[in-house]
Parts: structure tokens; C-alpha cells; sequence
């Protein structure tokens, strides 16, 4: 894949909606995402209070022109953007928030297992746990990693370096980052892109 620069990606992408249906047969169809309360997995989702966000915040359709393979995923992390590639130089774009160890990461990743509804292993608290015994914190809307979690390895060295694209209990995608490498999607919209994608798929980090 060509090596290109942020700025040349970001000249490429026009952040802006297709508005109404692509009429094109070379152009996607994409349908619009249902934000609200839902059944998933035995647990109930929340809806999402969307006039509460910027429309510019959800996930829509933009123009994408620059060459990156189709179905691959580009995440632009100080742009708290993650776009999906589809064809005929279009692609979805999701807002994310970003974990500060995940601002520090670039280059080639790839998805290599994904887990809907994943359970979260924190760090002690030692006033209630014996020091340097992790617990598990269970699956469920209120979990911290949301409802789908994707994992990504590098694609250079094949190492698992704590990156991954998750779901939150929060009813918003942005927000302040921790220490963690994630990149944090509402859980519709995580649904949405996990439904999508699979083990294999390329992740470009700029």
C-alpha cells in the first residue's frame, strides 16, 4: 500500500454527508442506522439521545477518495474520526474517542478476533482486592467496553499492543481519553461496523 502522508489522506476525505440516496450502481447503499433502544444479546441497549449530538458526530456517508483497499479501515486518532472504506470512492465515517495510549500509536494493524459483549479485566483496587489481583468487570450495558470490542495486532510484528475498537456505556463516543489504548464508539454504531468487518480486515492508524 502506498505510504501516505496525514495531510494527503486528509485532502483526500471530504468531510462532509451525502445527503439522500446514492443513485449510482458503481456508488453504496448504505441504510440509515436505527440509534434507538434495542435487544441485543439478551441485554437492552439504550437509545441514543441524537439531538443531543452534532449531526457531524454520527455516522455517515463522506466522500473517500484517497487509495486505500476497500472494506480496510483508516482511523485519523486527532481527528477522532475512524472511516470505513466502501467502494466507488465513498466511505462511513464513526466518531471515536481516543485512549491516550492509543494517540501515541501509528501504522498497520489488523482485526484478529472480535467478541460481542466482551467482559473487561481492570486493575486491582487495593483496598479490595489483594494487590496485583486483576478482576473481571462482566459483560453488560453498563460494562466498560460497551457491546461489541474488536482487537487489533500489528501488522508488522503480529504483537497484541492493547489496541481496540470497543463500545461505551456512555450514550456519546467523545469525551475525555484515559490511559488505555482504545478507540471508544457509541454501541450502535460499533454494532453497526462489527457487522461489517472481520478477522483479517486492515487497520491503517494515522
Amino acid at each position: 500500500m502506498i505510504d501516505l502522508s496525514r495531510r494527503a489522506v486528509l485532502g483526500g476525505i471530504a468531510l462532509f454527508p451525502v445527503s439522500g440516496c446514492v443513485s449510482s450502481n458503481a456508488d453504496p447503499v448504505v441504510e440509515p442506522l436505527d440509534y434507538g433502544m434495542r435487544l441485543d444479546g439478551g441485554f437492552t441497549i439504550p437509545a441514543v439521545q441524537t439531538e443531543d449530538i452534532a449531526a457531524g458526530q454520527l455516522r455517515q456517508l463522506v466522500p473517500f477518495t484517497i487509495d486505500y483497499p476497500r472494506d480496510s479501515i483508516v482511523i485519523i486518532a486527532d481527528e477522532h474520526a475512524l472511516y470505513l472504506v466502501l467502494r466507488g470512492g465513498f466511505a462511513l465515517r464513526y466518531s471515536i474517542a481516543v485512549g491516550r495510549a492509543a494517540l501515541g500509536w501509528h501504522g498497520n494493524a489488523e482485526i484478529y478476533r472480535g467478541q460481542p459483549w466482551p467482559e473487561a479485566t481492570a486493575a486491582p483496587a487495593p483496598t479490595l482486592v489483594d494487590e496485583g489481583t486483576a478482576f473481571t468487570e462482566p459483560a453488560g450495558p453498563s460494562a466498560p467496553l460497551g457491546a461489541r470490542a474488536l482487537y487489533l495486532r500489528s501488522r508488522g510484528t503480529g504483537a497484541d499492543e492493547g489496541l481496540s475498537i470497543h463500545g461505551t456505556p456512555l450514550g456519546s463516543a467523545t469525551g475525555p481519553g484515559d490511559s488505555a489504548g482504545y478507540y471508544r464508539m457509541i454501541n450502535q454504531e460499533i454494532i453497526d461496523l462489527y457487522e461489517r468487518v472481520g478477522e483479517g480486515t486492515l487497520v491503517t492508524i494515522l
